[in-house]
């Protein structure tokens, strides 16, 4: 998941579900250029600059594939799934569909998705995360890149600031704690320590360390007790004044990473997907470094995994399912492509793509590359899709958070709260 991302809010996903149960039966209005051409339409959101590089690949695809023409359907990350759901509940899927792992099966279990299996090259995709776009043993999803919820931290201010940067293949969380109040007390408070974040990913990495998994089947597999230690850290971190305030953190929390603490240099560290570090690099202006997210003391497992960024998925009601295959084919496993797109939908799944461009990679995403390399032995296995409803865990999660922050509920009654609304998200 390109994350950091505005996750869906609970009423846009009952109009995603509603719309994509509506839509059974639909079709897609791929059809016949007026010069007699393939038609295929193609959606996915991000930046401007992911627009552009994708049209530029769109381009050199059709240059290859003179009897194929692909219409880019892009929006901005706040509207796609609303734009997509509606397109599909009114039979007007696009051909080919973008989609990030929380909303893989919101889509593949209705029978929105074509099953990819053997239809596109997959040979130099590492199993593991090719298996995260597989359910009961159907390949829905064709996973375009990888990436790793990280700590990204500025060295330049921890030094600044007079306090040490830590071993992170044996930090604690106790020490994560520590050294973020050393920061804000060591730079008179210009310079906060770390921002609190809220991402299912860091409960998720923190709930391995404590040997729960975030799923459990079709139930959340992470308890009571574990949520309230998760939050006892960002409690900590408030009242040491290593993390801003509750309002002011709820506050950041909503913004993009360009105007995070880490990004305005105003802050020495922070939570993101590893493929953000060349966003928050470009945003600062600074030099920058991914860490190793801290371990409970004794933990067996750091819990850190790899997922893909997002996914290229086909419509099952396609009426050209060769020539989406073969876009996706192209997208997935032509360096061509790769020199265009390098690692703006994650770093390549594709070996073979990764090796043809990693030389023409930006500094930041080098660093990306050489720190997930070494840490390759530590990481869990790549989660299996979510279950359906799941995509409205981080709304939750986050709603809950700041209850507690406030000091408006317990962490005691939020975290009973927490889990039973996403069990009956799920269980809906």
């Amino acid at each position: 998941m390109s994350s950091g991302k505005k996750m869906w809010s609970a009423a846009l996903l009952a109009t995603a579900v509603l719309a994509v149960t509506a839509a059974c039966g639909s079709g897609s209005s791929g059809g016949e250029t007026a010069d007699g051409k393939t038609k295929l339409r193609f959606s996915y959101w991000g930046s401007d600059a992911r627009q552009k590089m994708t049209e530029e690949a769109i381009k050199k695809f059709e240059a290859k594939n003179p009897t194929i023409d692909i219409e880019g359907e892009f929006s901005d990350w706040a509207s796609y799934y609303e734009t997509l759901s509606t397109k599909v509940a009114g039979s007007d899927a696009p051909d080919i569909i973008s989609l990030e792992i929380r909303g893989l099966r919101e889509y593949a279990d209705r029978g929105t998705l074509a099953d990819m299996t053997g239809k596109v090259n997959t040979a130099d995709i590492d199993a593991k995360v090719l298996t995260t776009g597989a359910i009961e043993g159907k390949q829905f999803a064709i996973p375009t890149g990888v990436n790793a919820f990280s700590l990204i931290v500025n060295k330049g201010l921890v030094e600044q600031a007079k306090a040490e940067l830590p071993d992170d293949k044996a930090w604690t969380w106790d020490e994560y704690v520590e050294l973020a109040n050393k920061v804000t007390a060591g730079s008179g408070g210009k310079v906060i320590g770390t921002q609190l974040s809220w991402n299912p990913g860091y409960l998720q990495i923190y709930a391995t360390q404590k040997g729960e998994q975030f799923y459990d089947g079709n139930k959340l597999g992470v308890t009571p007790a574990t949520v309230k230690e998760w939050w006892g850290i960002m409690q900590n971190l408030i009242k040491g004044k290593g993390a801003p305030d509750a309002a002011k953190s709820a506050e950041i929390g909503a913004t993009s990473i360009d105007q995070s603490l880490l990004g305005t240099n105003t802050g020495a560290m922070g939570m993101w997907w590893s493929n953000q570090l060349g966003a928050a690099s470009k945003a600062s202006g600074q030099e920058l470094d991914l860490l190793r997210m801290p371990k409970i003391k004794g933990a067996t497992a750091g819990g850190m995994f790899m997922q893909p960024a997002m996914f290229y998925s086909a419509s099952s009601k396609t009426e050209h399912a060769a020539e989406a295959a073969k876009f996706i084919d192209y997208m997935i496993n032509d360096p061509e492509a790769g020199a265009i797109i390098l690692s703006d939908r994650g770093l390549p799944a594709s070996s073979k793509v990764l090796a043809a461009v990693k030389d023409k990679l930006p500094d930041a995403d080098k660093k990306t590359l050489a720190f997930l390399d070494e840490a390759k032995g530590e990481l869990t296995d790549p989660p299996a899709a979510p279950p359906k409803g799941s995509s409205a865990t981080e709304d939750i999660l986050t709603r809950y958070s700041e209850e507690v922050m406030f000091g408006r509920m317990t962490p005691d009654d939020a975290a009973q709260k927490f889990i039973t609304e996403v069990n009956a998200s799920i269980a809906g």
